[in-house]
């Protein structure tokens, strides 16, 4: 009963790094990645829809995005929602493609994109933090119906506290990275 509580505790914290990573994929690092615009949602015939399904998405140059629509007819819906994205970029299209020039990120921009990264790791922590907290009622709960011994209990709540500094740690490694790819850009 521990051991599955605790494999489920696993598979929770594994999602919080991957959605994590995900979110971190979209702050720009001065380099052309098309992961920088998957996600931007395009009103598409009144259907809000993200990007990667409406074009090709690549990176010819290191500065450079272009962007292929599979409907010519959409390229005025996706300029318009690159412009009202975060992003700060400006499109310009030839008619067939959109052409997305990442410029070179000041130092201020910099500081600033590395502080958004610390902000969405301390809210990937605070998602480990919720589960651990959940988990930990579950176990008090399996102690108080005598499901659990207090031995048991109280070995289960350090391996709970080990996986969460585990998964922590992660978050920071991964925090330094990403950090360490846009001060260096």
């Amino acid at each position: 009963m521990i051991k599955d509580l605790l494999q489920e505790t696993k598979d929770h914290m594994n999602k919080a790094i991957e959605a994590l990573e995900a979110k971190l994929r979209t702050i720009r690092t001065g380099r052309a990645s098309p992961a920088l615009v998957e996600q931007v949602m395009v009103d598409y015939y009144g259907t809000p829809t993200p990007l990667k399904q409406l074009a090709v998405i690549s990176a010819p140059e290191p500065q450079l995005l272009t962007i292929r629509p599979y409907d010519p007819g959409s390229l005025g819906e996706i300029e318009r929602a690159i412009l009202k994205s975060e992003l700060g970029l400006t499109p310009s299209n030839d008619g067939k493609i959109i052409r997305l020039p990442i410029p070179r990120l000041t130092e201020e921009r910099r500081q600033d994109m590395a502080k958004m990264v610390r902000q969405r790791i301390e809210e990937g922590k605070v998602v480990l933090r919720n589960i651990r907290r959940e988990v930990l009622d579950d176990l008090r709960e399996f102690e108080k119906e005598k499901l659990v011994s207090e031995d048991e209990f109280y070995r289960a709540k350090d391996e709970l506290q080990e996986l969460t500094d585990d998964y922590a740690k992660q978050m920071d490694d991964i925090s330094d990275r990403k950090q360490k790819e846009i001060l260096e850009g």
